[in-house]
Order: structure tokens, then C-alpha cells, then sequence
């Protein structure tokens, strides 16, 4: 045996174990999407888009109210982009806005909506 066929040999072995070994495995492909993929926030944290509540959501927690509201204020979406994929008014979303900002996630919940509102 040459050294061109050991080669061949060698290659072709290696070829067919690595094939072996990834039968069943699929290929991970990102699909394309508008503006960035993850954000960091002021804190440090790391928002991603995976970090955002399911389009699906109907029962609307004060920790993913935030999740929106910190997503849309670093840009990971726009607010457009939150108002149709989340059914949002332009009243509600502004509401969820003046509400961080001015008393946190805190101000999100809905049993202390009466302590927050202004008169």
C-alpha cells in the first residue's frame, strides 16, 4: 500500500466514523430576523429574543409585562413589533411604559394598580 492509498484509507475511515457518529443529528440553523438577537441592559443582564413571552400570552404577569417593556427600551424590538405580536393597544403598551418608569416592575402588577394610579 502507497502512501496515496493509506491516505485514501485513512480519510475515508475517519469520513465514515464521523458520519456514524452524527447519524440522527440535525443541522441548528438561526433564522433571520430584524434589528439584534440579544441586548444587555444597563444592569448587565442579557435580554434574547427567547427571553421574550410566547405571542400566545393571554394571562400578562408583571415580570413579563417588564420583559417587553425593558425589550422594546434597549431595542431588541421595536414597539410596534411588541403591540401587533402581543395584541397591545398604543394605550395599554404606554401605560406598561410610565408604569416602569416611574415605580418598576413593582408598578406592574395589577393588585397594587390602585396604589400607583394617579388620582
Amino acid at each position: 500500500m502507497n502512501k496515496a492509498q493509506l491516505y485514501r484509507t485513512l480519510r475515508l475511515t475517519s469520513h465514515n466514523a464521523l458520519a456514524r457518529s452524527l447519524k440522527g443529528v440535525r443541522e441548528m440553523y438561526l433564522r433571520k430576523v430584524e434589528g439584534p438577537r440579544s441586548v444587555t441592559l444597563p444592569d448587565g443582564t442579557i435580554i434574547t429574543r427567547a427571553d421574550l413571552p410566547s405571542p400566545q400570552t393571554r394571562r400578562w404577569v408583571a415580570s413579563r409585562k417588564a420583559v417587553v417593556v425593558m425589550a422594546v427600551a434597549a431595542g431588541l424590538i421595536t414597539k410596534e413589533t411588541a403591540q401587533t405580536t402581543y395584541s397591545l393597544s398604543d394605550e395599554e403598551f404606554q401605560e406598561w411604559q410610565n408604569a416602569v418608569s416611574e415605580h418598576g416592575v413593582a408598578g406592574l402588577r395589577v393588585t397594587a394598580l390602585k396604589q400607583y394610579r394617579q388620582p
